[in-house]
């Protein structure tokens, strides 16, 4: 038996997978890239243990993606083989609980597990962050600031995971609209670990979220080493700063981003997807031509109409599609999302049923630019848009679309009503999109008034 780098004991026997153990869990905290490499040295030197194969499994799962499954259902069953050969820690069986949950359906039992292990190690790192992730994916941003701020009296000072601890903190606290509170401890926690990349998108979001995109750019200059060393997260900080140039106004090196960084590697994981589809929306909800950008984009959602996995992932995919108007794989997309929500019996396909179908008929809608079905379908939709999981920014491309739509169908007194609630969940800021259309509407009633005036 061993202790982790967290402090944590488990059934490892090995100095050097022990150590390799430890980058996998740095590596997780710091979405690091390197961080599947430590986990196979660690299997491949203790093969029976029994928690690496849980976490791999885990790992999967948290991809979204269904080809992963496979992969998962293999590390559940070599976890359950190794742990019947070898006798666990009552902590290390939560993990292996949560996986099986997880399979089954429900990633919310799974996120039980994981507070079932920190009641009795809540300075176990490790089970904060999935759980932390976990509720990202299930759109529960109470819940993950409810976990951190229970385990946070166990964190000592010079505890190896309180920095990252800091950095979940501080999302969890943007995403519940403590904007000043998420900045300090976004801020605090790059401090205490320069390569905490999720911390420092906390304090990038907070700036996406008051509209203070030239303060975001200022955050984020010069920090490229804190997400250099990433997985494709990477990918997701450079897309927060090509946002911020988008609310600027400058288009060029909205581009420049798209073309060198977001999409420099043309991946087809849905967070990567997800960062490109809704940026190309946005740009052309300003009018901007994207040119053909949209068709690799297309090509490879296509592929991915029957993944089901998660309607986050869906609906990034379905905008890819109906942004080259590929219209049999948006039938097929349809029509699967259709059949899940039926069904509607388990974590993933509930959220197919509500938000995902409505949300996913508005953005089919307008595609076809059946702009008063579009914005009846997003607003029915609008109210559980949270349970589709990802963040408010990321969410926004949804909001947009509904208020854009309702601009082109005309229904200018609705679309100021969401317009207003925009702006109470981000604290009363708004950003540059914002006063557009409230310019918009002005534009919209003062034309409606001139036409209403009886001819003398």
């Amino acid at each position: 038996m061993r202790d982790d780098v967290f402090g944590q004991t488990n059934s490892l026997t090995r100095a050097d997978s022990a150590e390799a153990w430890d980058g996998v869990l740095l590596g997780f905290m710091a979405h690091a890239a390197i961080t599947p490499q430590h986990l196979a040295r660690v299997l491949e030197l203790e093969p029976d243990f029994a928690l690496g194969h849980a976490i791999k499994g885990l790992f999967m799962l948290l991809l979204g993606r269904r080809e992963m499954t496979p992969v998962a259902v293999d590390a559940m069953a070599a976890a359950q083989r190794a742990a019947d050969a070898h006798p666990v820690t009552p902590r290390e069986a939560h993990y292996l609980a949560a996986l099986r949950h997880w399979l089954a359906g429900s990633p919310s039992r799974a996120v039980q597990e994981f507070e079932a292990v920190l009641r009795t190690h809540p300075e176990d790192t490790l089970a904060m962050k999935l759980s932390h992730a976990t509720r990202f994916v299930l759109g529960d941003p109470d819940g993950m600031r409810r976990s951190i701020e229970r385990v946070m009296p166990a964190y000592a000072p010079d505890h190896a995971g309180r920095g990252y601890l800091l950095g979940c903190h501080a999302f969890a606290l943007e995403e519940t609209g403590a904007y000043d509170k998420a900045e300090i401890a976004g801020r605090q926690a790059l401090w205490m670990v320069s390569d905490d990349a999720w911390g420092l998108h906390a304090v990038a979001h907070v700036h996406e979220m008051k509209g203070q995109s030239e303060q975001g750019l200022e955050w984020l200059a010069g920090r490229e080493s804190a997400w250099s060393h990433c997985n494709n997260f990477r990918y997701h900080v450079w897309w927060h700063k090509a946002l911020m140039h988008l609310d600027q106004g400058q288009i060029d090196q909205v581009f420049d981003l798209y073309d060198s960084a977001i999409r420099k590697d043309k991946t087809d994981d849905y967070r990567d997807i997800s960062n490109a589809t809704s940026l190309l929306s946005r740009l052309e909800l300003e009018g901007v031509n994207v040119g053909d950008r949209w068709e690799e984009l297309a090509d490879l959602s296509a592929a991915r109409t029957e993944d089901g996995c998660l309607i986050f992932a869906d609906l990034h995919y379905l905008l890819a599609l109906t942004g080259d108007t590929r219209e049999d794989a948006i039938s097929q997309m349809l029509h699967r999302i259709k059949r899940d929500a039926d069904m509607a019996q388990c974590d993933t396909t509930r959220r197919m049923a509500d938000p995902g179908l409505a949300a996913a008929q508005g953005l089919e809608a307008f595609g076809e630019g059946q702009y008063g079905q579009a914005f009846d379908h997003l607003l029915a939709a609008r109210g559980s848009m949270q349970l589709a999981g990802g963040s408010h920014a990321q969410r926004d491309v949804f909001e947009r679309i509904t208020i854009d739509a309702g601009l082109r169908a005309g229904r200018l007194d609705a679309v100021e009503r969401v317009l207003d609630d925009r702006r109470a969940k981000r604290g009363g800021h708004e950003d540059t999109y914002a006063f557009a259309r409230r310019a918009l509407i002005e534009a919209g009633r003062d034309d409606r008034d001139f036409h209403s005036v009886p001819a003398e």
